[in-house]
């Protein structure tokens, strides 16, 4: 022992020459501190000085001891990393010697157990962007990095990240990194931390190895972390991070969720997988519904279910044939089956003297206001107090006595509202239209004609009533029955992609001698029937009709649908728009701009893409001379983008508030109708504000649009302050009738059936868009851009393409027959948990009701018992319960 003394005295002396690199001052500071320091402290300090000393010894069997007890130091003290522990903090001095001496080493183990220190000591030192920690861990054993602790794996992965990128730019090859981010996945992976292994694979671009590492435990997190981040990621990496999350929830058959991602990525093929991986009948009639919900046009096949009588029994489900009973049993259970007339809605009597007493003038304007109110306030529920009368009172009946009470155009829309009136309900609907069709008046069975078109509405049905109803109208001469016509088959079909429709319409755009209007309405309903289907035929079509106006033409707002027709045939499907967009560059100057913010925000509607959000904003700052009519889409572009997520969302408010203050008086006119749509069917409080400060505007136009969106944030919710604020309005423009025209359907809105209604385009806790609901609502927003025009003129039936819209906001449990079983829910606001620990609550102050009952925005349901699970997870609209078999009673 005695003749190595002298070593470790020439070994300290070393460490003098060493130690005199760092400047004097941090000495002088350190000998200050150890009189601080408690005796416990200053022994482990000493300690670990002895043990740096002895490191660099030339006997191994001292080395190893040492680099063993300096490993046991570190290692049973970072067990908590709220401070820098001890040791390391001790060894802050030593990193330097330590990493000059491991330079002079020769290649060993024992230099491999010096590196793995050093790699835990860069954890403090390293200076940044140096990147020493995971230099010295390559140069490390191949130990479980795990031991080291959290922190460390934690700031391995963060090194790997920038390492890898560098390496990516000098295109040098990365295995061994590869090597470390499989332990350091499987690691996170065991200890709950998933978002941080998916963070990591996200950097080497390597996701596939997720799926081997996910189990049962953490699959559902992980997918959770995966489907939320995608709203976040640039394309295409948001598309094959949902891939991802597909493979996962397949492997662990979670099916229902494997098809809402299939849905949110619109591929078909993966809607197939998801139907054959499944053999549950049960679980596919829960698939069905989901389906139906979003409105997506699936035919089933041989393939995916056997049995006829079974595919039989599940297309009826996807056909929506149940809606209208489902929808009834809500009503009932919640007491609302009486109906309502307008007088109900409007409440005259709560206003003082000057506002009723114009409110008893007969016009034709404010009856026809009545008509759409009591559409809205009665839809779905068949039966109303104007329109659907039993006719023993009288020969005509009270129906034709309302129906005359309005004007020419105005019987369209009457004719029409009895087909919202019985929403959903084919067969009792179709006969009651029918004694329409045998009128003298052409406005009444063009009204006749929309209404067989809206009682179909997300309805199929395999004898294809409507198809066989309206086909024979659509080349008739009068321009009206013919526009009612065309609309009713968009209606109808949205989204179905039919091609015997195709080949009635196609030719209508082509022909020389329509009229403007047959033209726009026969692109609108092809763009609603083919809507994000990016079909070349009527995308070219369209253009050609488009092609083909007249300077005339253009100049009027109906043209102006065309466009917006075309960009439907497009809706979310962001880059598949490029081509179609190029061609737009050649239309006459005149709405060559118009055409392309409108493509632009159709293409990315319901993506948040904020590249795309600052275009438009770019092109809203200008101003621009008079006659400039391409702002008003991109203003509404701008919220079409941002509504996908709450983020988003809350900025384009804000934009949209900038917009308002500096814009000129085209943009104010638009923003209105952009905030109705960011909010749709969700009063928020600020915009609710900001909206009434808009109705009172000293510009009829904008303040119109403000009272619209006013129903529009409203729509469904019976929100008691917006009906309260319409009241007021109704009163303050008595003398204007176009502005209390809004208003009332402002109000109609408002208390869309009856509070059972939303016009949500968004469902499945807001995972999902359905094309069609978008596609209708939009259209509705940008005939309100010229209200004068459209919805004050003889247009006004475009307020029906809401009902593309409307869906009960409800949760109907059902049993194993798919009949309504009654169990206690809990509903309360979501709660978003993505990458929490542990297993949050998912909702906060909730309340105990039993189904059937209503979601408000925001809202979430969980089951409030044992006894049944659910077969979806996510309780929305129609949801089948099984009885637990594990279930005991008490």
């Amino acid at each position: 022992m005695a003749s190595q003394d002298p070593n470790s005295a020439s070994g300290s002396g070393k460490q003098d020459e060493a130690g005199k690199v760092p400047p004097k001052d941090p000495k002088k500071k350190d000998d200050k501190k150890d009189e601080d320091l408690s005796d416990e402290d200053l022994a482990l300090k000493q300690q670990l000085e002895l043990y740096v000393e002895r490191v660099q010894d030339s006997d191994p069997g001292l080395q190893r001891v040492a680099l063993e007890s300096m490993r046991q130091e570190i290692r049973t003290s970072t067990s908590s990393m709220t401070s820098v522990p001890k040791p390391l903090k001790y060894l802050r001095p030593h990193y330097g010697t330590l990493k000059a001496y491991y330079e002079t080493m020769s290649d060993s183990d024992l230099k491999k157990y010096l590196a793995d220190i050093l790699s835990v000591l860069a954890l403090t030192m390293s200076a940044e962007g140096e990147r020493e920690s995971l230099k010295f861990r390559l140069l490390g054993s191949d130990g479980d990095i795990g031991s080291w602790g959290h922190e460390y794996v934690r700031n391995l992965a963060g090194e790997i990240a920038q390492e890898y990128a560098k390496r990516q730019s000098d295109e040098t090859p990365f295995d061994d990194l590869m090597e470390l981010v499989q332990q350091i996945v499987a690691f996170h992976m065991r200890h709950n931390a998933e978002p941080e292994a998916v963070d990591l694979l996200m950097e080497v671009e390597d996701l596939d190895l997720l799926v081997e590492h996910v189990d049962k435990t953490n699959f559902k997190r992980t997918c959770l972390y995966l489907t939320s981040s995608a709203r976040y990621l640039p394309g295409p990496d948001d598309m094959l991070v949902l891939d991802i999350a597909f493979m996962i929830y397949l492997k662990f058959e979670e099916y229902p969720n494997a098809l809402q991602i299939a849905l949110f990525l619109d591929n078909k093929e993966y809607v197939k997988q998801v139907f054959t991986s499944c053999d549950d009948l049960l679980r596919k009639k829960q698939f069905c519904y989901i389906l139906a919900r979003h409105g997506s046009n699936f035919e089933l096949n041989d393939e995916m279910v056997v049995e006829d009588e079974e595919r039989e029994a599940l297309q009826e489900i996807i056909n929506n044939a149940k809606l209208s009973e489902g929808y009834l049993t809500l009503a009932r259970d919640i007491e609302v089956m009486e109906a309502k007339t307008p007088e109900d809605i409007y409440k005259a009597h709560l206003l003082d003297g000057r506002a009723s007493a114009g409110a008893s003038v007969d016009s034709a304007r404010q009856n026809l206001a009545a008509t759409f109110v009591n559409a809205f306030v009665n839809a779905g529920f068949g039966q109303d107090k104007l329109m659907t009368v039993p006719s023993d009172a009288s020969s005509g009946g009270a129906s034709g006595n309302w129906l005359f009470k309005n004007k020419e155009h105005g019987k369209t829309s009457a004719a029409a509202s009895l087909g919202t009136i019985l929403l959903w309900d084919v067969d009792s609907g179709l006969a009651q239209i029918d004694k329409y069709f045998h009128s003298n008046d052409n406005h009444v069975i063009a009204g006749a004609l929309l209404g067989v078109g809206i009682v179909n509405c997300s309805i199929k049905n395999d004898c294809d009533p409507a198809l066989a109803l309206l086909g024979e109208y659509i080349d008739k001469e009068d321009p009206s029955i013919r526009i009612g016509a065309i609309m009713g088959l968009g209606i109808a079909y949205a989204g179905a992609e039919n091609e015997q429709i195709r080949s009635k319409l196609t030719p209508i755009l082509n022909d020389a001698k329509a009229p403007l209007d047959v033209i726009t309405f026969a692109a609108i309903s092809l763009g609603l029937i083919y809507v994000g289907s990016c079909n070349e035929e009527v995308a070219q079509a369209i253009i050609f009709a488009l092609m083909d106006r007249s300077d005339a033409e253009l100049g009027e707002s109906l043209a102006r649908l065309i466009p917006l027709s075309l960009g439907l045939l497009y809706l979310g499907k962001q880059e598949s728009v490029e081509a179609t967009a190029e061609v737009s560059k050649t239309f006459h100057e005149k709405i060559r701009k118009h055409c392309d913010m409108t493509l632009l925000s159709c293409a990315y509607a319901g993506t948040g893409n904020v590249l795309k959000v600052q275009n438009l904003l770019g092109h809203c700052s200008q101003h621009l001379e008079k006659g400039e009519t391409h702002q008003g889409p991109a203003v509404l572009g701008i919220a079409m983008i941002a509504m996908a997520e709450e983020l988003g969302l809350e900025m384009a408010i804000r934009s949209l508030e900038h917009l308002l203050q500096y814009g000129e008086q085209n943009i104010r006119r638009a923003v209105p109708l952009a905030l109705g749509l960011l909010c749709i069917s969700n009063p928020k409080v600020t915009v609710m504000d900001t909206l009434s400060r808009l109705s009172h505007d000293t510009d009829s136009e904008v303040a119109m649009a403000a009272v619209i969106s006013l129903g529009v944030i409203g729509a469904g919710t019976n929100n008691a302050r917006i009906a309260a604020m319409l009241r007021n309005l109704s009163s303050y423009y008595y003398k204007d009738a176009s502005l209390l025209f809004c208003v009332r359907i402002a109000q109609g809105l408002v208390h869309l059936g009856k509070g059972l209604l939303t016009l949500n385009p968004y469902h499945s806790d807001r995972f999902l868009l359905s094309p069609a609901a978008l596609g209708g609502i939009i259209t509705m927003l940008h005939a309100c851009l010229d209200m004068k025009a459209i919805i004050l003129g003889k247009y006004h039936y475009v307020l029906y393409f809401l009902i593309l819209a409307m869906q009960p906001r409800m949760l109907l449990t059902v049993d194993e027959n798919l009949k309504p079983l009654s169990v206690p829910v809990r509903v309360g606001q979501a709660v978003d948990v993505v990458g929490q620990a542990g297993r949050p609550k998912t909702i906060t102050g909730f309340q105990t009701h039993s189904t059937p009952v209503l979601l408000a925005a925001g809202d979430r349901a969980e089951l409030a018992t044992e006894k049944y699970i659910p077969l979806s997870p996510i309780l929305e609209g129609f949801v089948i319960l099984k009885e637990n078999p594990e279930y005991r009673e008490d």
